[in-house]
């Protein structure tokens, strides 16, 4: 039998303050940066879901909302979203935290994580507990967007 974990059990956030460095020709946050925090923030959700290695498998969603200028503090909050046999989908939002501690979200996306054994083969990890209706609303849908990449293929 297949142990379970909550969502809680993995939740991740990665706090940046925005630097020049970070920045592409227009003064905003440059996407490609923002999308390998992301990868990284999915990496340990689903690394400490699973309490193995993984590997990206699939980015489903990434929706640019709002720019990040320079000096700004952004927080990416990662959370396993749905689970299936080996793979594991993460939802991770990002935000820019103003000084007042408000938030505004700035991208949001969906990856599929896939656990890896010793040998880099596939491997079972643990069912998701499903705490409220809002988690079982959110697998439901990681449920239908396997099920259209599936039918993609």
């Amino acid at each position: 039998m297949r142990p379970t974990k909550k969502a809680s059990e993995s939740y991740t956030e990665q706090v940046q303050i925005l630097t020049q460095e970070n920045m592409n020709g227009f003064g905003r946050l440059f996407g490609g940066v923002l999308m390998s925090w992301i990868d990284i923030v999915a990496a340990v959700v689903a690394r400490r879901h699973s309490n193995r290695n993984v590997t990206t498998a699939y980015v489903s969603e990434l929706s640019f909302k709002a720019p990040a200028f320079a000096n700004d503090t952004v927080i990416l909050c990662g959370h396993i979203s749905y689970v299936g046999r080996t793979s594991m989908e993460v939802c991770v939002t990002s935000y820019v935290e103003n000084l007042d501690g408000t938030r505004k979200l700035i991208n949001k996306a969906y990856l599929t994580m896939v656990a890896m054994d010793e040998n880099d083969v596939p491997c079972e990890v643990p069912l998701l507990e499903i705490e409220n209706e809002s988690q079982r609303q959110e697998f439901e849908e990681g449920l239908k967007r396997r099920k259209s990449r599936e039918s993609n293929k």
